[in-house]
């Protein structure tokens, strides 16, 4: 029997919890010298995007499922959660508006749009964050894999959703603040975004997150579901013959996937501030692709470890060179497709296999 936390998952889970404890600590404790607050929204960040890559490899790892459109769930996610924290800024907006966001004042709005209501309740908004994303993805999902659409088809087809809503959030008359997207955020749960608290809460509630998405990732791909999936992954035709329903297996890890994607993309949206369009960028979502097959797709921490690594060396070299950043990463895909097939995860695992393993003389001596 496959063990739910296995030895690559503890590693990553122990450091977790490290980071976990020492960056509020190292920030609260010693009032931001030893951890500054923007480092602390940062890791925040690359956190959201490790379980965005752990949604990711979900489907694409263990059912085959190249889904180019992720970028999409993540954005939904975080428009959910900007709509929340829109409600919570009250009349403290510049247009002192009790009813409206200050985007709507400006475009002369004269009521909130009904999509808009409940979104004043955190808990509605949490259930949004992953029900819009998860109807979507089941919507999608229902016409694209009952019609059979596999390959390379699909992926063009998930790009062509996510930069169609792309273009419609553009749109002012939309409701969601056009170009500018929502911004502008006070607090969340009456507490000050500002605050060094707040962040280290968010971090802590990010963290926390990841590790139950990680864990549930396992949990499936580890049950009779997950070997059914890697079934459809590698032989999906044979699979069908052998009774299957491929079309429901398909759909439900595509849903779920979907959901945890939402989430990421709601613990997004307040530590970084805004949420606009450029979330849906099809860019994004090829980007996301790239994360999973450097960390190592099919293996869950991999693709974790390959977000945060990608998004780390995207601080930097942005802040270097910020007009190679493009070339860089696609160099870098080349290189791990031709070099690294297990990517950066089985390229470790194997170092220390090989550190592991006896020299040939002592075998021969042992023989």
């Amino acid at each position: 029997m496959t063990s739910l936390i296995d030895r690559r998952m503890g590693i990553f889970l122990a450091g977790l919890f490290v980071l976990t404890v020492a960056v509020p600590v190292g920030n609260l404790a010693f009032e931001g010298k030893v951890v500054p607050s923007y480092i602390v929204s940062l890791l925040g960040k690359y956190l959201c995007y490790a379980l965005l890559a752990v949604a990711l490899d979900l489907v694409w790892g263990f059912c085959g499922i190249l889904s180019l459109g992720h970028g999409a769930f993540f954005a939904l996610g975080g428009y959910a959660m900007g709509m929340h924290l829109m409600r919570e800024i009250g009349d403290r907006g510049v247009y002192a508006n009790p009813n409206l966001p200050d985007f709507m004042v400006f475009l002369s709005w004269k009521e909130l749009p009904w999509f808009w209501h409940g979104f004043d309740n955190f808990w509605f908004a949490s259930l949004m964050v992953m029900l819009v994303p998860g109807a979507l993805a089941f919507l999608f999902g229902w016409f694209a894999f009952r019609s059979r659409v596999t390959g390379v088809y699909l992926s063009i087809i998930t790009q062509a959703m996510t930069y169609a809503l792309q273009l419609a959030f553009f749109r002012n008359e939309m409701g969601f603040g056009g170009n500018n997207g929502l911004t502008d955020f006070k607090d969340v749960l009456g507490f000050p975004l500002q605050s060094d608290s707040t962040r280290a809460g968010l971090f802590v509630c990010t963290a926390t997150a990841l590790a139950a998405g990680l864990l549930i990732a396992r949990a499936i791909t580890t049950s009779k579901l997950g070997m059914i999936l890697v079934c459809i992954r590698d032989a999906e035709s044979r699979t069908r013959f052998m009774g299957y329903r491929v079309e429901g297996y398909k759909l439900f890890i595509f849903v779920v996937s979907a959901m945890m994607a939402g989430v990421a993309g709601a613990l997004y949206t307040p530590q970084v501030g805004i949420i606009n369009p450029g979330e849906f960028s099809p860019a994004n979502s090829i980007e996301i692709v790239i994360w999973v097959a450097l960390g190592g797709r099919g293996t869950l921490v991999g693709a974790a470890l390959g977000a945060i690594l990608v998004a780390l060396a995207k601080t930097l070299f942005t802040g270097w060179f910020p007009e190679f950043w493009l070339f860089a990463l696609g160099g870098l895909f080349i290189l791990v497709t031709l070099f690294l097939p297990k990517g950066v995860l089985g390229l470790i695992e194997d170092t220390f296999a090989r550190k592991k393993k006896p020299a040939p003389a002592l075998q021969e001596a042992k023989a």
